[in-house]
């Protein structure tokens, strides 16, 4: 088995849940202050390493004191094809954690602005010595300028040529035309992750299935829409069906969606169907958010079968 993920990386600084947003001048104490490893791409590679899959690790960092956090905080993960983008500090942003109340972010896109698809990772998508099944995975879309081009779209559909599924997720940013720059490439996506609100961004649809059709009909092959609390939302041609939520000790929501993401790749990189595949993400978010760091909860994968083998989770058609 084998992924790729590449796409966005970040250095995050999180604190404990505190009880309110602070007025202007207020301080307000709170348990502790971490730095913490960030980003969709980072996030999904680890919390895939942890469920016993070879991950191949792609984005780009700075050449400061947070990329070298970075760096060492990637064990066991190939990143061989990470880039380094001199005179740039990385991504980075401060994660405000309230009790009771979604996550609030602030962010600087940093050295995630110069990453590129270059010659060597399209040599990687057609090196015949990779293990099978494969799994490329692109997440930060829109965070990621320079891959807005042409090229992009060319690897993705390199990427398919080579017998990788592809798999994309967004991170909306700006005020921008999502659509215009997001259409070219959903032809060559297998599947698409967007959140509600971000579908409804891109799209202009209120409802998730509104949003899934649209995306359909640009060419996805399944769109899986998270919500939160209140499940997920899968649409393809031959299939659609929601589920609901597991239990879980919420704590934050950090990093919820990309362990979601990663236990879908585990459980297709297994040959899982859609179903399954969509109970193993949701069982890995619902282990992410016991933590205010977006990986220290995750599930290895004896703690994953464990948790699905005691707890159901409702899916309707």
């Amino acid at each position: 088995m084998t992924c790729l993920c590449s796409g966005i990386l970040f250095a995050d600084v999180a604190c404990s849940p505190v009880s309110h947003v602070p007025a202007e001048g207020e301080l307000i104490p709170t348990e502790k202050i971490e730095l913490n490893l960030g980003g969709c791409a980072a996030n999904v590679a680890v919390d895939l390493t942890r469920l016993g899959v070879d991950v191949t690790l792609s984005g780009c960092v700075g050449d400061d004191a947070l990329s070298d956090f970075i760096i060492r905080s990637l064990p066991n993960i190939d990143i061989t094809r990470l880039q380094k983008s001199l005179g740039r500090c990385p991504g980075t942003a401060m994660h405000i954690n309230v009790q009771g109340q979604d996550r609030r972010f602030i962010c600087t896109t940093g050295a995630n602005d110069d990453y590129i698809f270059d010659d060597e990772l399209f040599q990687l998508l057609a090196d015949p010595n990779l293990k099978t099944p494969k799994v490329f995975y692109l997440g930060g879309f829109f965070m990621l300028r320079a891959l807005e081009t042409k090229r992009t779209v060319q690897f993705f559909q390199s990427a398919r040529k080579h017998g990788w599924t592809t798999l994309l997720d967004v991170v909306l940013y700006g005020d921008r035309p999502y659509w215009e720059i997001l259409e070219p490439l959903l032809p060559h996506t297998d599947i698409f992750l967007p959140n509600e609100q971000e579908g409804e961004s891109i799209t202009g649809e209120r409802t998730p299935h509104d949003q899934a059709k649209k995306f359909l009909e640009a060419g996805v092959g399944a769109a899986i829409i998270t919500r939160g609390e209140l499940g997920t939302f899968y649409f393809s041609e031959r299939e659609r069906f929601q589920t609901g939520v597991y239990p879980t000790n919420y704590v934050s929501g950090s990093g919820a969606g990309d362990a979601f993401v990663a236990g879908l790749i585990a459980a297709l990189l297994e040959g899982k169907g859609h179903r399954d595949a969509i109970r193993w993400g949701s069982a890995l978010g619902a282990s992410c958010v016991r933590e205010v760091s977006t990986t220290d909860g995750i599930f290895n994968r004896t703690e994953l079968l464990e948790f699905l083998d005691k707890h159901e989770l409702i899916l309707e058609d």
